[in-house]
């Protein structure tokens, strides 16, 4: 008599339940420079630089990276280097980019129009005392970082509640991305603040679960020219 197969209890890859929402969050592309006396123009308080010629090179390189990946929904912000980023890839796929405002960068306050840059690099008082505090609201006149976390958590429940079963690509900034990974995690509010220009973080959301499961990937940028890159599924 041949005994019973034992129950295999193997690790297996990670699956995320089927109603779960994955966002691939990705960084808009390297953004004009700032030159000093020659301020961005504004959209609603915010500056919105276009991409640099290296923000468009980037933006090729996501579409070479994400072109098989298949993708349900497009979210871009109301700043023009979201959408130059992601529409190679749009055209490309044929999907529409829908705009989901919260998911904009941090207001900056009296550094918006390109200022928090000379700032950063001079390392002004209140540029080190926001890096110290973890609040975006060091920052004359600026967005607190529990405003931010706020405001990027609704947006992540709004594609979540509009895409369940579903990938979804939101185009966003470095620091309201920094948000959603804090939020995500439980982290200090600019934990993850340093994302790369045109890198891809990945998040499972399940109802009140977030999952993160890639944060700051570039490998597009490097390898992506050859074909080299793997897709994030």
């Amino acid at each position: 008599m041949t005994p019973a197969s034992a129950a295999d209890f193997g690790q297996r890859p990670y699956e995320p339940p089927p109603d779960a929402t994955e966002i691939l969050l990705l960084r808009h592309g390297q953004s004009a420079s700032f030159v000093e006396g020659q301020p961005f123009e504004l959209v609603d308080g915010q500056g919105n630089p276009p991409l640099s010629a290296h923000g468009h090179e980037q933006a090729q390189l996501v579409a070479l990276r994400l072109r098989t990946v298949p993708i349900d929904a497009i979210y871009v912000t109301p700043l023009q280097r979201t959408l130059q980023t992601i529409e190679p890839l749009a055209v490309a796929i044929g999907i529409e980019p829908a705009i989901e405002r919260d998911l904009r960068e941090v207001h900056l306050g009296e550094w918006e129009g390109g200022l928090y840059r000379k700032m950063a690099a001079e390392r002004h008082p209140a540029f080190a005392e926001m890096n110290a505090t973890q609040d975006w609201g060091a920052v004359p006149g600026a967005e607190t970082s529990t405003q931010l976390r706020t405001r990027v958590r609704r947006a992540i429940e709004r594609i979540h509640a509009n895409h369940p079963g579903q990938r979804v690509i939101a185009v966003s900034h470095g620091g309201a991305i920094g948000a959603v990974l804090a939020e995500a995690t439980g982290a200090r509010s600019l934990a993850f603040a340093s994302a790369d220009n045109a890198s891809i973080s990945q998040l499972i959301v399940h109802g009140d679960r977030w999952i993160v499961r890639r944060f700051n990937d570039a490998n597009h940028l490097t390898a992506g020219m050859s074909g080299e890159a793997e897709a994030p599924t």
